[in-house]
Parts: C-alpha cells; sequence; structure tokens
C-alpha cells in the first residue's frame, strides 16, 4: 500500500467580492414587480478587471449597486471578503457616469466632501487630495469649478474622488459614456495603469459598460449579460497581454466574438405590443420650449422653421428637438415646414405663472411616462419612489434610447410642472403636494 501523502492542492483566494444567485425585483406602474436580474452570479477576485457588458435594460447597473451595498437584492446574497455584506461594501467606491460634481464647489472641496463623509482624520485630508489629484493629472485645478472644467476633466474629478477613499474595489458605471472618444481612450490607459500599480488600491476593477471594445481592452473577464430579466450569458475569459492595442488583430477578433455572442442572442423573437411603449422626451429643456412658444406668439403664433433657427442662434438639430418637445407636449403643430402654436400653446403663453404650471401638468400626464410614474407614486410608501425604478423602466421599454438623458429631461419637465420633487442627493423621487 502506497504511504505516499499526495500534496494538496492549493486553495482558491477567496473573492474580493462575490453575488451569489442574486434577483432583483422593481415595481411596475402597474403594481406588478418587474424582475431586472435573475439568479446572476459575479465573483472578483483580487488583481482583476471584470466588465459587466449588455444591451440598455439588462440590469447592469443594478448589479454594480447591489455590489456596493447601495441597495439590497430581492433573493442571492452578496459577500465581502467571504462575509454577507449588509450595507454599503466598506471596500468599494463608484465612479459614475454622470460625473456627480457638486458645481458650487471646487475640485479639491468635490474630494474633501467624500473625505469629510468617510470620516478621515483631518490631517489625512489634504494629503491624499493632493495625491490623487496629482495621481489623475489635475494639478494646478484644485480651485477650478466644474463650469470651467471639460468633460474628460470632470471625469478625472470623479476618478480622484474613488480613489481617495483608497478602496480596494474601484467600481465604475458607463464612466466613459460623457466624453469624447479621444478623452475615453485615454482615461481607460491611466486607470488600467493605475490599477496594475501592485503597491496600492485598487486591487480590482469592476466595469460597466455596453461596449464591446472598451471591455475588450480594460477586461480580463467579460460577463455578458441578456435582458429581461438580465441574467449571465456567457463569461467570456480575455487572456490578451498588457498594454493592449486596440488595433491588434488579436483585439479586434475578441470584439468580433463578443459582438457575435450579443447579437447572436439578443435579436428579439417577441414582438413588443405598442400598448407597452412610451414617448421617447426629446433633449430639450422647458426653458427652451417656453422660449419657442414665445418667439411664436410675438410673430403671430407662426414661423417657418429655418427662420426660427436662424433668429435665434440655435444649431437646427437641436432646434428641431426643441419644436418635436413642444409639439409632444401639444403645444405646437407642425404643418410642412412651419410651426404654429396650437390651442393649448396660445393657452400658455397667455396665462400667469400658476396657471402655466397647470397646463404643462395636465399635458405631461397625457405622456405614458409622467402618468405611470405619478400613478406609482400614489401608491408608494410615503409616496417616495427610487429613481431606479424609473431608469430600469425606461431602459426596458425604450431599448434604442439614451435612458439617462431621458431620465434627466423627464426629472427637469417633472420639476417645472411640479409633478412631484427630486432629491438628488436620495435618488428618490416624492409626490407634489
Amino acid at each position: 500500500m502506497d504511504t505516499t501523502e499526495k500534496s494538496a492542492a492549493p486553495e482558491k483566494p477567496v473573492p474580493l467580492c462575490e453575488a451569489r444567485d442574486v434577483s432583483h425585483d422593481f415595481r411596475l406602474p402597474n403594481g406588478a414587480p418587474f424582475r431586472a436580474v435573475e439568479d446572476v452570479d459575479v465573483v472578483l477576485n483580487p488583481d482583476e478587471v471584470v466588465a459587466l457588458l449588455g444591451p440598455s435594460g439588462c440590469g447592469k447597473s443594478t448589479m454594480l449597486r447591489i455590489l456596493a451595498g447601495l441597495i439590497s437584492p430581492t433573493q442571492g446574497e452578496v459577500l465581502y471578503h467571504g462575509e454577507p455584506l449588509h450595507g454599503l461594501n466598506p471596500g468599494a467606491a463608484v465612479v459614475f457616469q454622470s460625473f456627480a460634481l457638486y458645481p458650487w464647489l471646487t475640485v479639491f472641496q468635490n474630494i474633501q466632501c467624500v473625505l469629510k463623509a468617510a470620516q478621515v482624520p483631518g490631517e489625512e485630508i489634504s494629503r491624499r487630495i493632493v495625491e490623487v489629484i496629482r495621481l489623475v493629472g489635475l494639478s494646478g485645478f484644485e480651485s477650478a469649478f466644474p463650469r470651467e472644467l471639460s468633460g474628460g476633466m470632470k471625469q478625472r474629478v470623479g476618478i480622484a474622488r474613488a480613489l481617495s477613499l483608497d478602496p480596494e474595489i474601484l467600481l465604475m458605471d458607463e464612466p466613459f459614456s460623457q466624453v469624447d472618444p479621444l478623452t475615453a481612450e485615454s482615461l481607460r490607459a491611466e486607470v488600467i495603469d493605475i490599477w496594475a500599480t501592485k503597491d496600492r488600491n485598487p486591487v480590482s476593477i469592476l466595469l460597466v459598460s455596453h461596449d464591446i471594445r472598451e471591455v475588450a481592452y480594460m477586461a480580463d473577464r467579460i460577463v455578458v449579460l441578456s435582458t429581461t430579466p438580465g441574467r449571465v450569458r456567457t463569461i467570456v475569459q480575455n487572456s490578451l497581454p498588457r498594454p493592449r492595442d486596440y488595433r491588434s488583430p488579436a483585439l479586434l477578433r475578441l470584439v468580433d466574438q463578443i459582438h457575435e455572442i450579443i447579437t447572436g442572442y439578443e435579436m428579439p423573437d417577441v414582438v413588443v405590443a405598442a400598448s407597452t411603449m412610451l414617448e421617447p422626451l426629446p433633449e430639450a429643456s422647458m426653458s427652451e420650449i417656453v422660449g419657442l412658444l414665445e418667439y411664436l406668439d410675438a410673430r403671430g403664433g407662426r414661423e417657418d422653421m429655418f427662420r426660427i433657427a436662424a433668429d435665434t442662434n440655435q444649431e437646427y438639430g437641436h432646434m428641431m428637438m426643441v419644436i418635436n418637445a413642444a409639439e409632444l407636449l401639444n403645444l405646437v403643430d407642425t404643418p410642412r415646414r412651419a410651426v404654429v402654436l396650437d390651442l393649448e400653446g396660445v393657452r400658455f403663453v397667455k396665462a400667469g405663472p400658476e396657471e402655466r404650471k397647470a397646463i404643462l401638468r395636465e399635458q405631461l400626464l397625457k405622456l405614458g411616462l409622467f402618468r405611470e410614474t405619478q400613478s406609482l407614486l400614489e401608491r408608494s410608501p410615503d409616496h417616495v419612489l427610487d429613481q431606479d425604478v424609473i431608469l430600469e423602466n425606461i431602459a426596458m421599454r425604450m431599448q434604442q434610447e439614451n435612458y439617462e438623458r431621458i431620465f434627466d429631461t423627464f426629472i427637469q419637465w417633472g420639476r417645472s410642472g411640479e409633478l412631484f420633487a427630486y432629491d438628488d442627493d436620495a435618488e428618490e423621487l416624492s409626490l407634489k403636494e
């Protein structure tokens, strides 16, 4: 009998963070639950970059928020260093798509406020801020306000703010989608360089993206999600050596492979009923819509589209969005090339401030998204609703649209009509009394 002991297999490292059999439900306006993600497993090991990839509405951002501890899953569990996570993830920091900077604070102060909230000792705060500002290439801009920064510089502030917390895990939610392509390429490379420095945090990165080239360049593992509800379709291992080149044949082949996985699975085989569709909201502010109505009123209620763009010094494509928004609200009509004040538009421009709000509320509630949200707020406990419910509803029902842009317009219009209040810090809607 052979009594030689076999050497024990090396133990697998404990994941930094792990989602096990996670499902999450939101409540739809009709009161029925909507399952955003179902039975999703995500593992984030030390020293790796993991990407969640999929189309709008597949639950990528929902999973990121669950791993960050910002929301609790309806089913399943999240582990941090092998222990159940309750509340916020102490080892994670988030970089948001929309920068999420306080416009009244300088670069220095935007970073300082999160360190104060984390109760970092006072003498340590300045040292950390100086270090992360240098790290992201913003030295000399400490006293600048967000309005003085380009989109790329704003996102550098967002990255610096997250890094100042010295997180083990950097969670990045579509972090480069709001900057131009060249800036995005530069920022991706810089983030990877920061992560690759092994004597400092972050140890690992979880990236949410819909950009196949981005995840092929950045990630070691790519978790491809399907939609309605979001499930793990497949996991693609990316063993390409770093540094990577966007134009290399190997990376281009990986991009093609992932594209085939997504398009081969996501082609719809069921036609969505028209009654489930919502009207996309054109990207136009309420002040622009009101300005158009008052312009038309001063010209007898009618003008040519091209003349309006020229007179207002507006780019024609954007002016068309403003016109489309006013038409969606039944305030103008557009026979041929003309824009004409409708009866409600005439009533609006002749009204005082309070009556204008009443007319706007009336018109907004003719649109499905506002009507459904109002109904849901009325039935919700304390008449409060988390913004993720609306975001997921838009993403699910308008899959070809930029759901975050539509949400921003939705909030701005709803506030103008005083349909609801929106708390930017809590990210909650509440019913307007």
